[in-house]
């Protein structure tokens, strides 16, 4: 049987890996960079020990998914990070996020910190109603954590959200052996300073591993991955079965006439925000598969 060793942390080059043993630092071979491999955090791979004793990576098994930026594979989750307010919340991004994770298949489970300095419930009555698993945290008492952590139980999980949101914080009460250190929100750019600069997961007592990635900005988030636009529609999940009806069956629900879609937005049944956002990201789409 093949031992479960797991990349948990990459910093210059160098691997930390789990292993039933314990954890090991390894070096991967240069042959994956012939292949265009990269070995990243949550990585299950394959170990060799040469004669003094370092480990080396050697084959990377076949991943469930996978994300570029942040580099990251084998999620069953992400747990995306908003703020109620310094910043408030951006649901253009928080939309495009969500699309890109569906695209993937992983579930995302939306985190709304900063709930002692404004209240949240909108955006949680928002993406809850929809269908996604919502918390609301207070970062200064941390009430609103243990749901979190009893929820991704036995998961392997990242915290995803833009700078200045309280990540590191959360991160703190979830996982206090992780030490992160907090920043200030600067009040000059509207925006937090970046408390996280490498990706490394965290093993919680209930078996869950969690990981804190480094903040992004409103331009930065383009670079988590594109859908295409036929592809589009079947990542917002609530579009799901107000797309039958539309007149014309290659109907981009962008101008047509008789659109099924548009009307339920006219109607109430589907958010505003999250129709424009659609909308949005559709175009964008577009722009990127003219450019080729």
């Amino acid at each position: 049987m093949t031992e479960k060793n797991m990349i948990v942390g990459v910093s210059g080059g160098l691997y930390t890996v789990e292993t039933p043993k314990g954890e090991v630092f390894a070096r991967s071979r240069g042959v994956f960079r012939n292949q265009g491999i990269k070995p990243v955090s949550g990585d299950f791979v394959q170990l060799l020990y040469e004669e003094n004793s370092e480990a080396v990576i050697t084959d990377v098994l076949d991943r469930k998914n996978v994300l570029i930026r942040p580099p990251l594979a084998n999620l069953d989750m992400i747990l995306l990070v908003a703020a109620s307010c310094e910043p408030a919340p951006n649901l253009q991004i928080l939309d495009k996020l969500t699309a890109i994770f569906e695209s993937k298949g992983i579930e995302t489970v939306f985190v709304f910190t900063k709930t002692d300095k404004a209240d949240a419930e909108r955006y949680s009555e928002l993406y809850g109603g929809i269908g996604y698993k919502t918390f609301l945290v207070n970062n200064l008492n941390g009430e609103g954590t243990d749901e979190v952590i009893n929820f991704v139980a036995g998961k392997t999980a990242a915290l995803i959200g833009n700078t200045g949101v309280g990540k590191s914080s959360l991160m703190n009460y979830i996982a206090p052996a992780s030490q992160h250190r907090t920043c200030e929100i600067s009040k000059k750019l509207g925006r937090g300073k970046h408390t996280t600069r490498e990706v490394r997961f965290y093993r919680l007592e209930n078996g869950a591993y969690v990981a804190d990635t480094p903040g992004f900005s409103t331009v930065e988030v383009s670079r988590y991955g594109n859908i295409p636009s036929s592809e589009l529609i079947g990542c917002f999940r609530e579009f799901s079965g107000y797309t039958d009806g539309c007149k014309f069956k290659d109907c981009s629900h962008i101008k047509e006439e008789s659109c099924s879609l548009r009307h339920a937005v006219s109607e109430g049944k589907i958010a505003l925000s999250r129709y424009e956002s659609y909308c949005r990201l559709y175009e964008e789409a577009l722009k990127a598969e003219n450019t080729y």
